[in-house]
């Protein structure tokens, strides 16, 4: 397997090709998610977990941010507990993607849905996130837009899950498309968790924002990175409570957004 950590550039060779069905996703996810729920894919396979992962990949990350980011994921997926707390749960297997976005019709999946349950299976989803190569650079950061295409890969997968969970990381607030609280409001409504991974290097206020528009619904937090080197750690810790159905503490998000208000403020227009 190439070593994409020794050789970066790897990482930030651009596709011309883009994924067709993706971009088609992303404009269906603005019309089907505003009306009315349609009924979901008829289920193949019953897992404890059903998660999204909608990564940003705007142009605001540079290349050693995105490769410190990928390799942030791949990591997390590999440390033992990880695979301890899929285990625990009462169908031992979990349903992931993992979704770069920009801006609103600008959402590519760089692992499609598959099954995690075992050592062999986290590392085959592990490996592919090190060798994928960079799909997006420019576009903008279209949170809203980015909430709806995850509700959708999740209404239209063949998984049927205990749990629906759209986890959104950004280093930055919507600048275009459709407004993150109507997005997350809406997802909500139809029984969605979205959780959060704000990275604060160029908004302090980061944190608010997320905690204000992007998480909502049963059991939803916001774990905060200060930059993309402390992003290991802030993802270890949002997977395991992930898989695990660990929600917020009591009290923790309006603690977290007085301390965040009190850091930095940001325009969540």
């Amino acid at each position: 397997m190439a070593d994409p950590a020794a050789d970066p550039a790897s990482f930030a060779q651009p596709r011309r090709r883009r994924t067709l069905a993706g971009r088609t996703l992303a404009v269906l996810a603005a019309l089907l998610v505003v009306a009315a729920a349609a009924p979901r894919a008829e289920a193949q396979e019953k897992v404890d977990l059903e998660l999204i992962l909608m990564v940003d990949g705007s142009g605001s990350i540079d290349d050693d941010e995105f490769i410190l980011q990928r390799l942030g994921y791949a990591k997390a997926f590999r440390n033992p507990r990880v695979a301890a707390a899929i285990r625990n749960g009462p169908r031992r297997k979990i349903s992931v993607s993992y979704v770069e976005w920009t801006g609103p019709f600008l959402q590519v999946p760089i692992i499609d849905w598959t099954v995690l349950h075992d050592k062999a299976s986290i590392e085959a989803f592990a490996t592919r996130l090190e060798i994928g190569p960079r799909e997006l650079y420019t576009g903008g950061t279209a949170v809203g837009n980015a909430i709806l295409y995850g509700a959708q890969s999740i209404k239209f997968n063949t998984f049927a899950g205990k749990r629906r969970v759209i986890d959104v990381s950004g280093d930055g607030p919507t600048n275009r498309g459709f407004p993150a609280a109507l997005a997350r409001d809406q997802v909500v409504a139809q029984g969605y968790t979205v959780n959060g991974l704000p990275v604060l290097g160029n908004y302090p206020g980061l944190d608010v924002f997320f905690l204000d528009n992007v998480i909502g619904g049963p059991g939803a937090f916001s774990i905060p990175a200060r930059t993309f080197k402390d992003f290991n750690s802030a993802i270890l810790s949002k997977l395991i409570r992930e898989i695990a159905g660990m929600g917020a503490p009591r009290g923790a998000q309006t603690a977290a957004r007085k301390a965040g208000a009190l850091s930095g403020q940001i325009d969540h227009q």
